[in-house]
């Protein structure tokens, strides 16, 4: 059975990075949690600080649920997080700030929602030739 942690997010660090006050064991703790299945641009990209205004919209002080999938090579938490209602994986990459990230996804649907964006030219899909953070890191 996965645990879900009920949390309040407290910080945002990029387009799919954010710290999270959780509920662990009866006391709280601060997580730093990188959002899964999604690659936001980094900071210094295009679109890097439009997406990571846009996580902060949608999760700063705000009510989350924090499903871990695994912990990444810096021993970051790698989860599914739901702020206030909202599927905040899926909302970065439906509204064009991150891509879906080929090398980690398992929830396939979110390829339908990164087609739909891209269809749309939102956000990073308006450029003629967005480069995706796995590219622009190796420059």
């Amino acid at each position: 059975m996965v645990e879900l942690l009920t949390c309040l997010v407290v910080a945002i660090a990029d387009g799919d990075t954010l710290t999270a006050r959780c509920d662990m064991q009866g006391e709280q703790q601060n997580l730093v949690v990188r959002l899964s299945q999604i690659d936001a641009p980094e900071k210094r990209q295009p679109w890097g600080d439009r997406s990571r205004q846009h996580l902060a919209a949608l999760c700063f002080n705000k009510p989350a649920t924090v499903r871990e999938e695994t912990r990444d090579r810096n021993r970051r938490m790698v989860a599914r997080v739901n702020c206030d209602g909202t599927d905040a994986n899926a909302e970065q990459v439906r509204e064009g700030l991150a891509w879906v990230f080929d090398r980690y996804v398992t929830d396939r649907s979110l390829y339908a929602v990164q087609d739909d964006a891209r269809a749309a030219r939102r956000g990073l899909w308006s450029d003629p030739d967005p480069m995706p953070p796995w590219e622009w890191r190796k420059r």
